[in-house]
Formats: structure tokens, C-alpha cells, sequence
């Protein structure tokens, strides 16, 4: 049989499941916690079998990852995990557990980085594997043998729908974002420098280092380029997932029963 391998992202799944269970009318917390963990077990057990999986991790953060020491503004106006799931994330660990999946929790590293390192080595390996979320930052290692999976939409990710949604080669997201910046996470970008900027200097030139050699480069563009540039590193390192994290595992231990 050959190996697929399952990639989740675990607290993007269970976030959005829980945030429309949490909206529903509900007897009781317990009753809700009960249903949402349910939702969460049917969707695990509907990605095994539409991804043919034979191996399976579902991965949640750690706690403050590298990147909260590298910039202390990372990610610092997003809305704090709802208390009453806060306290319940052991039992929707239990849950997907409870499918066959492989639970990890790293100490600190975030789950998109385990995420894109697994995948990474598996694709290195000539392993397929798939990834279930709904995170951009995955967005750039679409490849022959990494899929990406919506699994609210029901859709897997084509190259035409990153062309459409950024308007930029996928091989330059990473300079895209690091450009224009990432409110969502608090990543700050270059200041004065927007998506519509950002745009035209990815298709306009190869790479950043290129826009800044050209002389008949707009000067304001590149005033803001020159004032900011170790905010573009910065968001750049912020951006870019990391594929060498040390995970401790082997392909082997994700096998299902």
C-alpha cells in the first residue's frame, strides 16, 4: 500500500468547530463540550478515509514558540483562547485520539512548523502527504507531493487559487507577506507598503534585492524599502515556516492500527 501520510492542524480544526458549536443552543457547557468533541472525532475520521491515510498526526502549539522571542509583538492583539475550550483540550485530544490519530503537543514550537517539517521530509522522501488547514503559511510547500485540504470548504488548495488570492508567483508568498505584512499576526511588514505595493514589486522584479539595485525604481518605494529593512527580515523570518525542527518521532510511530 503506499503511504499517505495525514497532516492536521489540530487547534485550526477545532477552534472553527467549536466556535459553531458554542454559538448553537446547547443545554448545558458539558453538552456542548460533549458535542463539539464529537464533531471533531467525525471530521479525524472522514479525513482518514477520504485521504487514504496509512499514517496520521494531529498537532497542536506549544507553548511560545521561538518566534515570540524573536519579535514580542508576534501575534499580541489576537483574542485569547476561549477559557471553557482552554480547559477542555485534553478531551478533544482524547477524542482524536480516540480515531487512531497521533496526538503531539510539542514543549514550544509551533504546530505549522512540526507541520511544514514533517511534510517537508516526508516530500523529500517521495512520501505524500496531506495537510488539513486552513492557515496561508502552508500555502508555499504545495508540491507534487504535498496536498492541501479546506476542510470547511471541502476544497483542495490548486495553484490557480493562490494565483488568484495574491496575484504573485507561490514560489515569492513568503516575500509577498514580508512586504505587506500580517495584521492577523501582528507581523509588521514594511511600513507605508501594502498588498497593492507588495504586488507590483514581487511581479515586477525577481527578488527584493533586485527592486532595491534599480535605479528607476519608484523613490518613494524605495525610501520605504531602505528606512525598513529590518522590519522586511524580520517579518520575512516571522513568515517562513521552519522544516528542520528536531520532532524526536519517526514515520513509523504515526502508522494506524
Amino acid at each position: 500500500m503506499t503511504t499517505q501520510l495525514l497532516l492536521i492542524d489540530a487547534l485550526n480544526l477545532i477552534r472553527r468547530i467549536y466556535a459553531v458549536d458554542s454559538n448553537q443552543s446547547h443545554h448545558s457547557e458539558e453538552h456542548m463540550i460533549k458535542a463539539s468533541c464529537a464533531r471533531v472525532a467525525h471530521a479525524c475520521k472522514k479525513l482518514l478515509s477520504q485521504c487514504n491515510a496509512t499514517h496520521a498526526i494531529a498537532v497542536f502549539d506549544g507553548d511560545k514558540s521561538w518566534r515570540y522571542h524573536y519579535y514580542a509583538a508576534y501575534k499580541s492583539t489576537r483574542s485569547p483562547m476561549p477559557d471553557t475550550l482552554k480547559n477542555n483540550l485534553a478531551r478533544f485530544k482524547h477524542a482524536i485520539e480516540e480515531t487512531g490519530i497521533v496526538v503531539f503537543s510539542p514543549e514550544n514550537d509551533e504546530a505549522d512548523d512540526i507541520i511544514a517539517t514533517l511534510a517537508y521530509k516526508a516530500a523529500s522522501n517521495n512520501v505524500s502527504s496531506t495537510i488539513v488547514s486552513t492557515d496561508k503559511g502552508f500555502l508555499p510547500f504545495l508540491s507534487a507531493h504535498i496536498a492541501i485540504f479546506d476542510y470547511f470548504k471541502k476544497h483542495y488548495i490548486e495553484h490557480q487559487d493562490i494565483k488568484q488570492r495574491f496575484n504573485v508567483p507561490q514560489h515569492r508568498l513568503v516575500d509577498f507577506w514580508a512586504l505587506a505584512g500580517d495584521k492577523t499576526n501582528d507581523i509588521p511588514g514594511v511600513k507605508g507598503i501594502g498588498n497593492k505595493s507588495a504586488e507590483q514589486l514581487i511581479n515586477d522584479y525577481e527578488s527584493i534585492e533586485a527592486a532595491m539595485m534599480d535605479d528607476a525604481l519608484n523613490a518613494t518605494l524605495k525610501r520605504k524599502l531602505t528606512a525598513d529593512m529590518d522590519k522586511l527580515i524580520i517579518s520575512r523570518n516571522l513568515v517562513m515556516l521552519r522544516t528542520d525542527i528536531n520532532l524526536g518521532f519517526s514515520l513509523k510511530q504515526l502508522r494506524l492500527n
